[in-house]
């Protein structure tokens, strides 16, 4: 390969272009752009043709090495809370403990808790219908409300695995996820309160909904337990926290031992499957099939997007993009602000975070040293930073803004005022948490 420093940034930028015109203009889905964006930027630098495809199939193999049953677990454990009810559980428990007049507040708290397994999307759709009624019941205006669980979703969904970006970006760059899902958390609670006080801010002065009787005679028919409800999502947090601390300390005791496998994301996640399905002991064995099904059958689409990223990573890694970059930027004095403004970019461009996260981390992955990233904890660093990033800005190009407006009835205007506007403040301040533990840390 010959091509210089020059024609190696022009077929990245048209790479990137590219990505973006065929999934947010086209519709495109993006294993096919990201797809053939590996093919044109590898062979626009005089990549051969057989390099490239090897490429591709290497990053392809790898990402599905890493990330393979961690999203398929989560996703089959996210199709199981929905169903059986347990979302709707520990909503109530949470509006229980923080009264009526703080609804917004257990909404925000709710969301945070059910999007730890389930996407920001479908965990939105499932608790749209308990979001409109409390709004009715407490007269407290729909965009806040709204804004408020939407904020605790989006926050988890863009920084702690098993969502698909937080994810891929941890198996690209090579972070561990345990110590990732627990720094994640605490960068996430300070961006979720933001988004939640934003809300309130914004939308005191809109009008409630007007109040109307609610039949909600079978709201808790055949419903499972608070402790059945939270144990599937909080088991596995404590397992992989667990298993992620025993792999730090030198421990050789049993019991240390068995957490160091139970704590593996994989064993985690399905023990959290298991205890997801005994509250449905008693349905058909053709239901729990069907529903573990359609929970594989969600993860297919989000496993070919990731897997098409690690392609792209692959690609990228082979110009040697890294040693290139580190030589012509200063790179070194922007650490963790170039992941974070490359990814707010893509985000704000395509829309889609899950994209802009995955695209930016195989862009970042050969320029870690020159940025200063290279050790461990700048790695985890990094990721958490391009988390930050792929929240801002969420705007009428990004499907979960239009999820958000149908279901709770929202007009555009009211959307870029409270919703939009959120993500901003949520993603600086995300970064601004990040920016704290890098003081901390490096």
């Amino acid at each position: 390969m010959s091509a210089d420093f020059i024609q190696i940034m022009f077929f990245l930028l048209a790479g990137i272009a590219l990505i973006i015109l065929l999934t947010a203009r086209l519709k495109v889905h993006a294993f096919f752009a990201l797809s053939v964006a590996c093919f044109v930027v590898g062979i626009g630098v005089q990549l051969p043709f057989a390099g490239v495809i090897g490429a591709m199939k290497n990053g392809f193999g790898h990402i599905m090495q890493s990330l393979g049953f961690i999203i398929v677990l989560g996703t089959a454990l996210g199709v199981l809370l929905e169903h059986t009810g347990s979302t709707r559980v520990m909503a109530a428990f949470i509006l229980k403990k923080t009264g009526e007049r703080h609804a917004s507040l257990a909404m925000n708290i709710t969301g945070f808790v059910v999007g730890l397994p389930i996407f920001c999307d479908s965990g939105y759709i499932v608790l749209s219908g308990l979001n409109q009624t409390l709004a009715r019941r407490t007269q407290i205006a729909v965009p806040v409300m709204a804004t408020s669980l939407a904020a605790g979703l989006y926050a988890v969904h863009c920084l702690i695995p098993p969502h698909p970006g937080a994810a891929a970006a941890a198996g690209i760059i090579g972070v561990d996820l345990g110590k990732l899902i627990l720094a994640g958390i605490g960068v996430a609670v300070p961006a979720s309160a933001v988004g939640y006080w934003w809300a309130k801010h914004a939308g005191k002065k809109m009008p409630p909904l007007p109040v109307t009787r609610e039949n909600d005679d079978d709201a808790h028919a055949k419903l499972p337990s608070v402790t059945q409800s939270f144990l599937p999502v909080i088991v596995p947090i404590i397992l992989i926290a667990l298993g992620s601390f025993s792999s730090v300390e030198a421990h050789d005791s049993s019991i240390w031992n068995f957490f160091k496998i139970a704590g593996d994301p994989m064993i985690a996640l399905f023990i959290g499957v298991l205890l997801a399905l005994i509250p449905v002991r008693s349905w058909k064995e053709s239901a729990i099939s069907r529903l573990l099904q359609e929970g594989v059958e969600k993860a297919g689409s989000i496993l070919v997007i990731i897997g098409a990223g690690g392609a792209f990573g692959a690609v990228l890694a082979a110009t040697k993009i890294g040693n290139h970059l580190g030589d012509s930027l200063p790179l070194a004095s922007m650490g963790i602000f170039f992941p974070f403004l490359l990814t707010a970019l893509l985000k704000t461009a395509q829309g889609s975070s899950t994209v802009a996260i995955i695209t930016a981390a195989s862009i970042i992955q050969p320029l870690m040293p020159a940025l200063g990233l290279h050790t461990p904890a700048g790695q985890l660093l990094c990721v958490l930073a391009m988390g930050a990033g792929s929240m801002m800005i969420s705007h009428a190009n990004d499907a979960y803004f239009w999820v958000i407006s149908k279901f709770s009835g929202l007009e555009m205007k009211v959307m870029l005022k409270v919703y939009s506007l959120a993500t901003v403040f949520m993603g600086l301040t995300a970064l601004a948490m990040v920016y704290i533990l890098s003081l901390l840390m490096l």
